[in-house]
């Protein structure tokens, strides 16, 4: 049995040698990356790795592209206000990351599937962000429009794919609210708004839509309840 494994083993190394002299000729796949296919050319050639330059692969918590089920459209809004504050203000409520967004994205799930959880009662929540929000402006002179988004999003096939998209919604939500923060760190009042929407995103409403995706899209009264929802 040892004699007859060291002839292939003297073939591979043969093989190798004989590759590593030849030129490099990268293989690539459909997409344009280079091929993971195990080869002596690709593991020895610097110019067979992949480009640096290549698109990175798509990362959890993105939400719908445009153009697909659930994704936020763009939708015509007045200028932002000139004072920063007011204008991160602004960004949180009309940005397709914000509050406006969020509301009419899960009136049009309730729309098309009637008063199902969690989105009856995120929706509730949202509407109150957006009321958090709307105080902030008009405290600096800005008026705030209706929603721009209410009418424009579609609801997702089915709602385990409602759930799914609206839990990586709420995950760039939070980051948008990690940015505005930084900005916004000298003002009090604009700090603790901003917080407490972060908290909610983060703490309550992400948790419960990756349950509902997980329980094939909706939640019963029970388990909202064990989530903290009342």
């Amino acid at each position: 049995m040892r004699k007859k494994l060291i002839v292939p083993a003297a073939a591979a190394v043969l093989a190798i040698a004989v590759s590593a002299c030849a030129p490099p000729s990268p293989v690539t796949t459909g997409d344009g990356t280079a091929s993971t296919t195990p080869s002596a050319t690709v593991t020895a050639t610097p110019s067979a790795m992949p480009s640096a330059t290549a698109s990175p692969a798509p990362q959890p918590g993105t939400a719908p592209a445009p153009g697909a089920a659930g994704a936020v459209p763009s939708v015509s809004t007045p200028p932002a206000p000139a004072d920063p504050l007011a204008a991160a203000a602004w960004e949180a409520l009309m940005s397709p990351e914000g509050e406006y967004a969020a509301s009419a994205q899960y009136q049009a799930v309730i729309a098309e599937f009637g008063p199902v959880e969690p989105y009856v009662s995120i929706q509730a929540a949202e509407e109150r962000h957006i009321d958090a929000l709307t105080r902030q402006l008009e405290r600096r002179g800005v008026t705030v429009p209706p929603n721009p988004y209410a009418g424009t999003i579609p609801a997702p096939a089915d709602l385990e794919a409602a759930a799914t998209a609206w839990a990586a919604w709420e995950v760039d939500n939070v980051a948008l609210y990690d940015r505005l923060l930084d900005e916004v760190g000298g003002d009090q009042a604009l700090t603790r708004v901003f917080s407490n929407l972060r908290s909610a995103s983060q703490e309550s409403h992400l948790p419960a839509f990756e349950a509902a995706a997980a329980n094939g899209g909706r939640l019963t009264p029970e388990q909202m309840r064990d989530l903290g929802h009342r």
